[in-house]
């Protein structure tokens, strides 16, 4: 029989003097997780049309990705601390507006650097959005219905980062009025308005019965180091490694160190730490981070290399690259709709279950490509693709609930921050190393096929370590 530690039970309570987040509730947060996931790979595919439209060139075209990743990673937990804070409606309220009326920006975008400058403040609203969707989840809801609500978003992440890249195919092939590339910004526009309409309604207000101050040094710091990591590696190869680059790597690591000996002491000290670190003593976050990192690198880099190498290696359309991942799409959603399930019999060890699928899925990718990359098509990429899938389908959702079950729920606002930073800079990270190795190896067309099947095989040993990882997860989650 499976026991539940009193830290998780912690996790689950519920200030009962505020109303409960209902099922429009849910969906309403739930969307607002969506958006942001989206739009973070929803660009893939409408790169070409971007640089042929408006002569973005390579460094800018990565710059129209980096740049909406970084102010999105670097926010995130100030995001989280501020929704503790001021309340976690009214800025996921200001989040969504915020995000519609930068999505405007972008489609509106003249030129390609007012792109960049818009793909920027679009990240920053989207830092101010998701935090509150995991936090209001984790102090609105409880027992059963909280299992359920944190699967759901799981299944959620997921399922909109794969419709990101086939929403964006879909789009800039209709070209609705004309509008082409600028459609997969402009559709955020009516969706952000429905948003802010149901959650006036449906999404209750929370914060933190102990809200602490922002943590100025922190956020600074977080911020150095994070800029200095994934902006040259994510520009490096697209601007020929100038030496800022390499000054900014130098950088990071005392960047880093300085992070973490400043929220040290605060903690010690009894402050109020960006990112307590006190949060990994809980053996779970600890634990399930280790795992998501790796997992949420190699799935960003994944995602990013198959657009690039589907549309210029083998010139297939957009519609025909984001259909390709379609099986992977449906294999998620059905896996999540049965991990709460699976987790009730067998715990933790589904997402053991789950890397296990994910390696034989991304080896039939690679196995298939090195064997006929002339003649590969959507048909036979759909095996590999629905394994892969499902075996993600396994892992994510599970993963967020292992990482949030003994967070405090007046601290939720500071662990789905931290949880979210950590996924997100992983994605980032894997498209600016899994990318720029696939790129740097594909330099033409006629490379593509072998470069590919390199960085899938590169990722394969990212999903092993996963696979390693996820054995040292507490067996059952509360």
């Amino acid at each position: 029989m499976t026991t539940t530690s009193t830290p998780a039970r912690t996790a689950a309570v519920v200030d009962h003097d505020r109303p409960a987040l209902g099922s429009l509730g849910l969906f309403t947060v739930l969307l607002g997780a969506a958006l942001p996931l989206i739009d973070f790979f929803i660009v893939n595919v409408a790169l070409p049309t971007i640089d042929h439209d408006l002569a973005a060139g390579p460094a800018l075209l990565e710059l129209v990705v980096a740049g909406y990743g970084l102010s999105y990673a670097v926010l995130l937990v100030l995001g989280g601390r501020l929704g503790d804070l001021f309340g976690r409606r009214r800025l996921f309220l200001a989040g969504m507006a915020a995000f519609g009326v930068t999505s405007l920006a972008c489609g509106l975008a003249p030129d390609a650097w007012t792109l960049v400058g818009a793909r920027v403040a679009q990240g920053a609203a989207a830092a101010l959005m998701l935090p509150q969707v995991l936090a209001t989840i984790h102090s609105s809801t409880s027992g059963a219905r909280h299992a359920k609500a944190l699967s759901l978003y799981g299944a959620t992440a997921g399922l909109a980062m794969v419709a990101g890249q086939i929403l964006g195919g879909v789009l800039v092939a209709a070209d609705v009025a004309g509008s082409g590339w600028r459609s997969i910004f402009l559709v955020n526009v009516p969706v952000a308005l429905v948003g802010l309409a149901l959650a006036a309604r449906s999404v209750p207000e929370t914060r933190s019965d102990r809200p602490a101050p922002v943590d100025v040094p922190g956020t600074l710091l977080l911020a150095l180091t994070l800029i200095t990591l994934l902006a040259p590696l994510t520009e490096g190869r697209a601007a020929g490694w100038p030496l800022w680059t390499w000054v900014s790597l130098a950088v990071f690591p005392f960047a880093a160190g300085a992070f973490w000996w400043v929220e040290l002491r605060a903690d010690r000290r009894g402050g109020t730490p960006l990112v307590p670190p006190s949060l990994l003593d809980l053996v779970s976050l600890r634990r399930g981070l280790a795992v998501v990192l790796p997992l949420s690198g190699g799935f960003g880099g994944f995602m990013f290399v198959m657009a690039v190498a589907l549309q210029q290696g083998l010139a297939m359309g957009a519609v025909a690259s984001g259909l390709a991942l379609v099986p992977m799409a449906v294999a998620f959603f059905a896996a999540s709709l049965a991990g709460p399930r699976l987790v009730r019999r067998w715990g933790t060890r589904i997402v053991v279950a789950g890397a296990l699928f994910q390696a034989l899925g991304i080896a039939l990718l690679a196995w298939t490509v090195w064997r006929g990359w002339e003649g590969l098509s959507v048909g036979s990429l759909l095996p590999g693709m629905a394994i892969a899938g499902f075996g993600q389908g396994l892992q994510l959702p599970v993963l967020f609930r292992v990482v949030l079950s003994e967070v405090p729920a007046e601290r939720a606002g500071v662990g789905s921050g931290v949880m979210v930073t950590t996924q997100q800079s992983a994605l980032a990270l894997g498209v600016a190393t899994l990318g720029s190795l696939f790129l740097s190896l594909g330099s033409s067309p006629a490379d593509m096929g072998s470069a590919l099947t390199t960085t899938l095989l590169v990722q394969l040993g990212v999903v092993v370590l996963t696979l390693l990882l996820s054995l040292r997860l507490p067996r059952s989650i509360g």
